[in-house]
């Protein structure tokens, strides 16, 4: 497998895996779709990186991440898919490694990233603290009634 910096050939593929992850829905996926368009405008100072899985010259995953530019070591994973056929498979935790060590070398000390308590999620948290994310808080009815915003948080060195 190969992980690199996501390029413009990539998008469509990128997209299929969004619409078919069915944790996501369409305001999610609004958004994703407008991060990888100022990604892909000016990359530099997009304020994300964007990296993609890539098997046998296609498409696996990827994985959106940024510095918060209100924090001096403090950075975010906004986004993390998996083709669905392909999860199970250590992809995911692959582009959280590359993810987590190129943060660590541009000096950032703290990850955070969130997502919802509904049950769609739980294969998603349970994801997130297999790689050590702690939860730092939960905020009720974030998102919507009974579903909840839950704050990870995982401290590196």
């Amino acid at each position: 497998m190969l992980i690199r910096p996501m390029n413009e050939q990539d998008k469509q593929s990128i997209l299929e895996i969004l619409y078919n992850t069915p944790e996501f829905n369409p305001m999610d996926l609004a958004v994703a779709i407008e991060v990888i368009d100022d990604y892909l405008q000016n990359p530099v100072d997009s304020g994300y990186n964007i990296m993609v899985a890539e098997i046998d010259s296609n498409i696996a995953g990827y994985i959106c991440y940024g510095h918060n530019s209100m924090t001096v070591s403090t950075w975010e994973i906004y986004w993390i898919a998996v083709s669905h056929n392909l999860q199970g498979q250590g992809i995911g935790r692959q582009l959280m490694a590359e993810a987590e060590e190129n943060i660590r070398k541009a000096g950032g000390k703290l990850i955070v990233l969130e997502t919802s308590s509904t049950s769609l999620y739980d294969k998603t948290n349970r994801f997130y603290i297999n790689l050590d994310y702690k939860i730092d808080c939960q905020i009720k009815d974030y998102y919507a009634p009974n579903d909840d915003m839950i704050l990870y948080e995982k401290r590196i060195l």
